[in-house]
């Protein structure tokens, strides 16, 4: 709690009003229950830790901005806050100037709506654990699979050209032929659309492809 102690300190001296979780389980019921201007998270909490903490609030709906509190080396760990809904990171130890910058950007952003599971229809996806599911069914995906999936996802009812998803799920030093993409596509309708009976994968002739808002239907 010794962060905890400083941070209130600082942060109420800086004119700030704080509010102090004692533990993960409490953070989440506060930033729940009240609406703050911005969260400040460190990720090594008892009970959940700032990430798991992070995912509750963000599959609550609590959009405020979190600023996370990682160790200074434990790059894995901010990684991961930022895929958990973190808007930030600040490796520890930190100067309180570049805390109170970092939180009045945080708060000027404000707290739009940035859900943590990319969904379209009953698909949906999770970049923090790379799972996927139709419906109440989870589906597996190569990781090629996946982020062709999530660039669907992100753009629904969006037709997208074959340039633009090889230069996103790809790379530009990839010297293959678009037809890559086609092979792709295929191998995903596979797995989302076919033994599921829909086709919400749909091609576009002479374009590319779309991801329709939601599956015509089954037959």
């Amino acid at each position: 709690m010794r962060t905890a102690a400083l941070l209130r300190r600082g942060l109420s001296e800086a004119g700030y009003s704080v509010d102090v979780a004692v533990d993960g389980p409490d953070a989440v019921w506060r930033a729940s229950e009240f609406s703050y201007d911005a969260v400040v998270l460190d990720v090594m909490l008892p009970g959940y830790d700032g990430l798991e903490v992070c995912r509750r609030l963000r599959g609550r709906g609590r959009w405020a901005p979190v600023l996370m509190l990682t160790a200074r080396d434990d790059l894995a760990a901010r990684v991961r806050g930022l895929d958990s809904g973190a808007d930030d990171y600040l490796a520890k130890p930190f100067s309180f100037d570049e805390l109170f910058a970092r939180l009045r950007a945080l708060i000027r952003r404000g707290a739009p709506e940035r859900p943590t599971l990319v969904q379209c229809g009953d698909l949906r996806l999770d970049p923090a654990t790379r799972r996927v599911w139709r419906g109440d069914i989870e589906l597996a995906l190569s990781p090629k699979e996946f982020a062709l999936l999530e660039l669907f996802l992100r753009h629904p009812g969006h037709v997208l050209t074959r340039t633009r998803i090889l230069e996103h799920v790809w790379d530009f030093s990839y010297d293959g032929g678009s037809n890559v993409v086609d092979q792709y596509v295929g191998y995903l309708r596979r797995k989302i659309d076919r033994p599921f009976g829909v086709t919400q994968l749909e091609t576009v002739r002479g374009v590319g492809y779309r991801l329709r808002d939601a599956p015509p239907g089954t037959g």
